[in-house]
């Protein structure tokens, strides 16, 4: 899968995780889809380490299955730090 192809991939799942997951982001909805972008690479990553299945087809169940997990993973640690900063201000 090209570049293109993990980026797009990364913002609709981006979007995803923000409908798992909803509340008040700090960034937004663009932020939430960058983010989203991250966690298609940490997905990819997680699943390729665990099962031995990475995020190489674009239409593959696995694929987006991993980069939504991957997704959810990065916005809760981006809710968790960020909301840990706007506590201390």
């Amino acid at each position: 899968m090209g570049i293109i192809g993990w980026i797009v991939l990364g913002l609709v799942v981006g979007a995803i995780a923000k409908a798992i997951m909803p509340g008040k982001d700090p960034g937004g909805i663009l932020v939430t889809m960058l983010l989203g972008v991250v966690g298609a690479f940490v997905g990819g990553l997680l699943g390729n380490w665990i099962f031995g299945v990475g995020i190489d087809r674009f239409w593959s169940l696995s694929t987006w299955i991993l980069a939504i997990v991957g997704s959810v993973i990065v916005l809760g640690i981006y809710r968790v730090i960020v909301g840990r900063k706007a506590v201390q201000r």
